[in-house]
Order: C-alpha cells, then structure tokens, then sequence
C-alpha cells in the first residue's frame, strides 16, 4: 500500500497520542474529524495501523533492570526456532535475527539483576541456545515508539 503524506502525518499524530480524537489529527494535519476517520479506518484494514496500545513506564511497574543479550544458536537455527525459544520468556519485550556473529538480539527488562541472571540461565536452558552475551542498559537515550519516516 502507498502511504501519502497526509497519511504519514496521520501515523505521526497518533504515535504520538494514540487517544488523541479524530478531530485533534485533523486539526494537526489540515482534516475534518470524517476524513480523518476515513483514513484511519483505510490504515487499520490495509494492515498499516495494527492497534492501539498503552505506554507503561516499566520502573514504574518494578521492572528497573534493562539489557540487551546476544544469543548464539546451534548450527543453522531457523528465525522460527529462535522465537518459539524466547518467546515464552515473558521478560523479553523485543527480539531480532541481526547480522554478524550472533543469530538474534534479544531485548529484556527484569526487576533487578537477580532477576536478570535467572532470565540469563533459563534462556541458557533453551536447547538450540548454546551462548549468550549480555549488555546491561545503564540509562535510556532515546526511547521512541515506532516512528513513521519523516520524508
């Protein structure tokens, strides 16, 4: 699907405020509430926009420990078995296959570094799972939602 620019202000507006009304986007982008409706519900069913979710600041939930954790795989190891390894993990909020040595990056948040180090052992557990390498995050940067391209 090709996105215009009106629809990747749209995108913008709501990653930004996803409770934001049809009539503040509007405003934003130069709409009427209906047209924007129109184009958010043309984005919701070509796939473009696949929910609405809450931000939670983690610390807030006890979950103050961030890193990211290289994972070396047995072999030739599939995408799909290195996500139905960590998936069931439910410290882990994002992973990726990545180039270079490691097969995936995984990214996790734990309440403390106990924690972490049990997260560490039970994913060492894992059978296709031969290595990791862990960074842990001292502060957060820049920590954006998914943004839609600018130009």
């Amino acid at each position: 699907m090709r996105l215009d620019d009106i629809d990747h202000q749209i995108v913008a507006q709501l990653l930004q405020n996803a409770r934001a009304s049809y009539a503040q986007v509007g405003d934003a982008v130069g709409l009427s509430a209906p047209a924007v409706k129109r184009r958010v519900d043309r984005l919701r069913h070509d796939g473009v926009i696949t929910g609405y979710t809450a931000v939670v600041d983690p610390a807030a939930l006890g979950w103050t420990t961030e890193a990211f954790i290289e994972i070396f795989c047995t072999g030739a190891t599939a995408p799909e078995e290195i996500y139905a390894s960590v998936r069931k993990h439910p410290e882990v909020v994002a992973a990726y296959t990545v180039t270079g040595e490691a097969s995936a990056l995984v990214h996790l948040r734990a309440r403390d570094i106990q924690h972490l180090e049990a997260v560490l052992e039970r994913l060492r557990r894992e059978q296709n799972i031969v290595q990791t390498k862990t960074t842990i995050v001292l502060s957060r940067l820049i920590g954006r939602p998914t943004d839609a391209p600018t130009s």
